[in-house]
């Protein structure tokens, strides 16, 4: 396996102020999930462990699930829960 990956990162709505950007792009060891993504977005973050349990995740405009392995150049949106009526 070995080598690096590079995704892009979009932050949706309450992430977008938390994060103060609307996307950037994470480097990441070939064979990564979106967990080991996650990890690292959130890592130092005081609200992180809480943001975490709420979001949804997309890669490459679909729903996943953390296990779901990267690839180089996948674009990973974070969603936030959406409130109103």
């Amino acid at each position: 396996m070995g080598g690096e990956i590079r995704v892009r990162v979009l932050f949706f709505a309450s992430l977008r102020d938390l994060f103060g950007q609307g996307e950037k792009v994470c480097s990441l060891p070939a064979g990564a999930t979106l967990g080991r993504l996650a990890e690292e977005i959130f890592r130092g973050c005081e609200a992180g462990a809480e943001v975490l349990k709420c979001l949804r995740f997309g890669v490459n405009q679909d729903f996943a699930p953390m296990e779901t392995l990267l690839r180089d150049d996948d674009e990973v949106a974070l969603l936030p829960p959406l409130s109103g009526g």
